[in-house]
Parts: C-alpha cells; structure tokens; sequence
C-alpha cells in the first residue's frame, strides 16, 4: 500500500508517486501537470491547502486516492478542519456532529485552535471561521446522535446547560490518555483551575465576571431588562482584547481567539447596545435579544474550555503580574469586585529610573521628572507609535481609552480588533506615504463628546518618525457652550 503524508507538499509526493500526478489531475488540479507549477508553487502548497484553493472537498480527494490505491489517512487536525468546513458549507450540525463522534472520543482545545489557525492561514475568510465559532462548540461538546446542544435542550436552565456541557467535555477531553493533545489540555485545565482558586489572579476575575453573566442570563426579569443588565459584559470583553488576545498572538503565536473571539465579542457588545436603544416590543426584538443572549452564553463556554486554559498554558508569571496590574484600571464587572493578589501586590511593577540628566531640545531643556510630569499633566490621552508600528509612548493617568503598560514594544496592530485593524493600517500608510498628515475624529464615549487626532510625526526634512494620538475629552466645551 501507498501511503500519503498530507503534511508533504505536492512536490514531495509527486516525485515518490509520479503516477499521483494524473490523479490529481482527474480531480481538477489541471496545473499541477506542467512543469514549471509542479516545481515553484508545488513546493510551497499541500494538498489539502490546494484542495481548499480550488474547492475542492478533502473528502473528495481522500476517496479519489483510496481508490486509485492510496493509503491516506487524514491527520486529526485534517479531520477537525473537515468537519468545520462542512458546518460553513450549511451541512446540518447533527449530520457533521455523527461523524464527529465516530472518529474522536476526545478532543483538546489546542487540537481546535490549531484547525482554526491552519484554516485562516490557508484563506479561509477570518468572517467565515468566525461564524464557525458560533457553532463548533455545540459540535465539539462530544454530544452523541439524538442529544442536544445546550441551546436547544427544553425544560432545562441556562447554567445547568452550560454545567452539562461543561462536564461532559471535561469527562472526554480532559482525562488522562495516551493521546499527546488530550494529556496537554488536561495540564491546561489544571493550571487554569490552580490559578482561578487563586485569591486575586486576573483569572480568577474573569472566570467570576463569566459565572456572574450565567446567573445574570437565567434569572428571572424581563428580556429588555436582561439584555440591559448583561451589557456591562463588554468590560469583559474590553480586558479579553487589551490584555489577553495580543499576549497569546504576539508572545506564542496563538492567533486564533483574536481572529475569530475578539470580532465575535464585538458583535455581541454592538448588538446588545443596538436592542437597548432602539426598544420596540416586537416579535424580532426579542428573538434578536435571545440570539445575543445565546452568543454570550456560548463565548463562557470557549472562553472557560478554550481561550482561558491556554492563557494559562501558556504565560509567565509576569505576564499574569502585569495583567493583574493594568486590570486595575478597569471598572468592576457585573459586580464582580476583584480581590488582591498578594504575589503581584509584592513584586512591584518594573519601573525606570530616572538619571536625572536633561533632555535637550530646539525649544530648550527638561529633565526627565520635569518631561514626564508635563506630559502627564496636559488633558490629553497620548500615545505614540513610532516608524515601525511599534507602541513606545502612553502618558500615565487615567483613560477612557485604555492603554495598558503591558503593550509598550507590541505592534500597535495587535492593540486593535479586526475589525479596527484595517482602518489603523490605513491611517498609517496614509502618513508613511505623506498623502495624509492628520485624521481627526469625534466620537461620543461613556456618554461624552471625545475628540481623538492621529497626527504624522515628522523631522525637519519631513521624514515619517511615527504617529502620535491625541484623546481628548469635550465634555468641559459642551458644558461651556450650552450655558
């Protein structure tokens, strides 16, 4: 038997099997037969990145293969993306979940994770894979044929649904195999449970604010009403994308949540402000209420099962310290009050020393405690990003638009959801490229008028150094002007 690695290239395997070549060509790869592609695109691309390119299913080229007397056998992570490919093809979650059970009796969050990374990094839309994140948790509760999702069960409330589900893939998953995947998320699930017992640690806060939301979402009040109480969640989801989602994809290159959670916990908060202001009692307010409701019902189950054990696989305890110290700068959560964490609260956070000497310049000279105290004296939120994109400046004080510390010498794109990402390239190419110089913007934040300016930095000789952002509150002019 021959037997395929799909982790080769097209390249690699032609030259073991020439004769894969006419099969490939039979199932539409056509230019894979000529020479000059075999040899340069050939080297870069495997099947299943070229089965995905030309939309073709992997089934498809798997049978092909079996029955031209290939052995092929699809690594896990093959499998997973299948199965999610097949979900954002509209195949029905049962028919896509009975295949699902057939061949995993366990799955790791890593494993999802990683299915979700290849699939963006062989083009799949990150749109599309988010709108796989609505569903791949229902497929990936390990339900069996005839089961239901926690969103469809009957008689049943929201937190033993959630509690269920939970359980049972703690129950798979999670216990001790020979399987490599299983055994490291069970290590995840352990630490992340260490430090959510933690007194004080940024996950056990977070875990609270996510058990706060499913009390909140089964109790017993009105849906305009509940829909209402649940929107402090964006502050949730706020520290989710400043303080963990640019840790994971910049420090360890775990991409997925903020590709596909980060633009999902947008919408949540966007359409949740969208129901409370525009209120009308009808039948498709409230089904768009319960819609959102349900979406952040299942974001706690990926953040609990997914996004917060690989937090905790994965960063240092001065990553957690830091977190810790820039979480302080947030308004309490559905009234989770954090406690202290005595372990951050005595490794004092890392700070400059100041030598003292003067900082000179054209206009004259400061020294150091002289430049800083300035800086942090005027009305402004400041921040400066420098030539290379990178966050180098934020003056200290108190911000409606958070800056944590933890971010100093990260791109500044890591800073921004992706949905915002686009329109912060675009700004800076603009500036780098000297077709703009500033984009002023007004804004109403926490029911204030902001006025934020994103400015060129140049030299004397009109060479790009950066971009500065100016933040400022209105709210003094607007009380000024309507005396």
């Amino acid at each position: 038997m021959k037997k395929i690695d799909l982790s080769k290239t097209v390249y690699e395997l032609v030259k073991k099997y020439p004769e894969l070549k006419e099969v490939l060509k039979e199932l539409g790869f056509s230019e894979i037969t000529k020479a000059m592609v075999l040899n340069t695109m050939g080297r870069m691309t495997t099947i299943p990145q070229g089965a995905r390119l030309k939309g073709i299913p992997m089934e498809t080229v798997l049978t092909a293969f079996r029955n031209k007397g290939f052995e092929v056998e699809p690594t896990r992570t093959e499998r997973l993306k299948s199965y999610l490919q097949r979900l954002n093809d509209g195949e029905s979650l049962d028919s896509v979940r009975e295949d699902f059970v057939a061949h995993f009796d366990n799955v790791a969050s890593e494993e999802i994770m990683k299915a979700e990374q290849e699939m963006i990094a062989e083009g799949m839309p990150v749109g599309e894979v988010q709108h796989l994140c609505d569903v791949h948790s229902a497929l990936f509760h390990g339900k069996t044929e005839g089961e239901q999702t926690p969103a469809s069960q009957e008689g049943d409330t929201l937190n033993k649904k959630i509690t269920k589900a939970v359980h049972e893939v703690a129950s798979t998953d999670f216990r001790q195999k020979h399987d490599e995947w299983v055994s490291t998320a069970q290590d995840n699930t352990g630490r992340a449970e260490e430090m959510r017992s933690t007194d004080g640690h940024p996950l056990q806060t977070l875990y609270a604010e996510n058990d706060a939301l499913i009390n909140l979402l089964e109790g017993e009040m009105p849906l305009r009403e509940k829909v209402e109480a649940a929107r402090p969640i964006a502050i949730h989801y706020a520290k989710k994308g400043d303080l963990l989602y640019p840790v994971l994809n910049v420090s360890y290159g775990i991409f997925g949540p903020s590709q596909v959670m980060w633009t999902v916990d947008d919408e949540i908060r966007d359409e949740m402000t969208r129901l409370v202001n525009k209120y009308d009692g009808s039948e498709e307010w409230n089904a768009r209420a319960k819609a959102v409701l349900q979406r952040a019902a299942e974001m706690v189950y990926k953040e609990n099962n997914i996004l917060f054990p690989l937090c905790a696989a994965n960063f240092t305890d001065e990553e957690w310290q830091q977190i810790y110290r820039d979480s302080r700068d947030y308004a309490p959560c559905l009234g989770v009050e954090p406690k202290t964490w005595k372990k951050a609260e005595d490794v004092p956070a890392a700070v400059q020393k100041l030598s003292g000497d003067e900082v000179r310049m054209p206009g004259g000279h400061l020294t150091i405690p002289q430049l800083t105290a300035m800086l942090n004296t005027l009305p402004f939120e400041i921040t400066f990003v420098d030539a290379d994109n990178i966050n180098r400046y934020f003056n200290e004080g108190h911000k409606v638009f958070k800056r944590p510390s933890m971010a100093i010498d990260r791109e500044v794109f890591t800073c921004h959801p992706p949905k915002v990402e686009p329109m912060v390239r675009a700004i800076i190419n603009d500036f780098r490229s000297g077709k703009r110089d500033q984009v002023p913007v007004w804004m109403e934040k926490l029911g204030h008028p902001m006025y934020v300016n994103y400015m060129a930095v140049r030299d004397a000789d009109g060479r790009y150094l950066g971009t500065v952002e100016i933040a400022q509150d209105m709210e003094f002019a607007r009380r000024h002007f309507v005396k």
